[in-house]
């Protein structure tokens, strides 16, 4: 895949990861490229080794679960951190 068509993957899975999410998420388009795209990562290298299938093709659907997960996790660990820097007001 070219490097427009991940960051294009990255994008869309980015955005499909936050609407699946429950709750709001800080960051605007860039934080969800940027996540995204990390996430399109994740997701292929832990398709990769799990079942086998990566992120080969564009218009696979394994490669779109893979990036869509990929970006779910990265979604997740990203709220976990930096939802523990908030301060408790007493």
């Amino acid at each position: 895949m070219g490097v427009i068509a991940y960051l294009v993957l990255g994008l869309i899975a980015g955005a499909i990861a936050k609407a699946i999410l429950p709750g709001r998420q800080r960051g605007g388009l860039i934080a969800t490229l940027i996540l995204g795209v990390v996430g399109a990562l994740v997701g292929g290298w832990l398709g990769g080794l799990i079942f086998g299938e990566g992120i080969g093709s564009f218009f696979s659907l394994s490669t779109w679960l893979c990036a869509i997960g990929g970006s779910i996790i990265v979604l997740l660990v990203w709220g976990l951190l930096t939802g523990r820097t908030r301060t408790a007001k007493a």
